[in-house]
């Protein structure tokens, strides 16, 4: 067995710098979109809503996949009902 492992996976760290000044420049870019929009997100009364709608919206394009077709109101109404 060579320096790699059984799998043939690269050794840690990576023989390249990551820590390019672009990379640190799109770094703090991105840390400053994501602050912006944890800033929008605490606006939401019932975040878990959001996150929820995105499952069932998710759910509704893979049932299309195999040609089972419902609406947004249907998908909406059979996750509030108990």
């Amino acid at each position: 067995m060579g320096p790699q492992s059984r799998c043939d996976l690269p050794l840690l760290p990576p023989p390249v710098k990551l820590e390019t000044k672009a990379v640190l420049k799109r770094a703090i870019s991105a840390n400053r979109v994501l602050a912006n929009l944890r800033g929008l997100a605490a606006q939401i009364p019932n975040q878990g809503m959001l996150v929820s709608s995105i499952a069932l919206q998710e759910a509704r394009l893979s049932s299309e996949i195999e040609n089972i077709v419902t609406t947004n109101d249907e998908l909406y109404r059979a996750d509030a009902d108990p």
